[in-house]
């Protein structure tokens, strides 16, 4: 039963033009919720991770290994993170700026570019 009304509520929001993936999702719901979208402000950065609070919570994002790829965060930077949940963090997919630059992260499907370590660090790029 709780299937069959996922499955419709799914294809209602995507009739209706609305994208269950895309949606904005408050940081103090994502115990709930898998493949979404946060914003919020930038509170603190260690390389590549930082905590985003979008006033209902905070979650640390993680945006990947700073070898293989450098990002440039600051503190009280407002952003957009689309990414995945995994209970103790937001693995980002893509990250947008508050100017509109998107930082590609990684592709929503398959293994993170990095995951074979840095003897793969180019694999594919």
């Amino acid at each position: 039963m709780k299937s069959t009304f996922t499955a419709v509520l799914s294809a209602l929001m995507f009739v209706i033009g609305i994208n269950p993936v895309s949606a904005q999702i408050p940081i103090r719901e994502l115990q709930r919720t898998s493949g979404l979208t946060v914003s919020g402000e930038i509170r603190s950065v260690v390389g590549n991770e930082f905590i985003l609070d979008d006033g209902t919570g905070q979650v640390i994002v993680d945006a990947g290994p700073s070898w293989y790829h450098q990002l440039d965060f600051r503190e009280g930077e407002r952003v957009t993170v689309v990414g995945e949940y995994e209970g103790y963090d937001l693995d980002a997919f893509t990250i947008t700026r508050e100017n509109g630059e998107v930082l590609q992260i990684r592709d929503s499907e398959g293994p993170a570019p990095w995951s074979g370590g840095r003897r793969n660090r180019n694999r594919n790029r």
